[in-house]
């Protein structure tokens, strides 16, 4: 049986560290494992990426901004992670369609039903199983990522990553099955121990 696990976050939640733990624990227990990254995980999607985060590409659109990420998202899903879970393969994935209505809906405001509609076209309708979100206050996200090299989304206000970070919530109640929320302010052990906690009882109940 295949597994679709996606990690999001504010930026500077932790949740690449995170996802890339969890593939290694579940890799290391001898399960059939796919880590990739959106955007990204492809030739064509990385290129993708390049000219998403530049920060030389400040008079980007809000509405370029999403059929971007929709595009690379459209290639990986198509050339990767679809093949992947067909495979019988595990996929765990660094961000996938919730960022868009995290940053893109409810950072910038444009329209979620359009946003869905977008992404209903990109992806085929394919849905996580599961869904970590790594929670943090914004200013924590920003402090951490400040620390190392920023991208362009990185440099928008604190007001604009409070609204994506309040966003995730929204999606987060509005489906509890789905996400699981975690406290991305406890340690780096502390935060992979509770994904790795429900992780296993959500094999254990798949049978896998």
């Amino acid at each position: 049986m295949t597994l679709f696990i996606t990690f999001e976050g504010p930026d500077g939640s932790g949740k690449t560290t995170q996802a890339r733990r969890l593939a290694e624990y579940l890799q290391a227990r001898g399960l059939p494992i796919l880590l990739t990254r959106e955007p990204g995980g492809t030739e064509i999607s990385e290129q993708i990426r390049q000219v998403i985060l530049s920060t030389r590409n400040q008079a980007m659109r809000n509405e370029a901004e999403v059929l971007l990420f929709s595009a690379a998202r459209a290639q990986i899903v198509a050339e990767l992670i679809r093949p992947a879970l067909a495979a019988g393969k595990i996929v765990v994935c660094d961000r996938y369609s919730d960022s868009t209505l995290a940053y893109q809906g409810y950072g910038l405001g444009l329209d979620l039903d359009a946003l869905r509609a977008i992404t209903q076209f990109a992806t085929g309708g394919l849905v996580p199983d599961l869904t970590f979100y790594i929670d943090v206050p914004a200013e924590v996200g920003l402090t951490r990522r400040q620390r190392g090299k920023t991208n362009r989304l990185d440099q928008k206000d604190v007001e604009y990553h409070t609204r994506v970070r309040n966003g995730y919530l929204e999606l987060a109640k509005a489906e509890p099955r789905r996400w699981v929320v975690i406290d991305g302010t406890a340690s780096v052990e502390e935060v992979q121990g509770q994904i790795r906690a429900r992780m296993m009882s959500e094999l254990g109940g798949r049978g896998l």
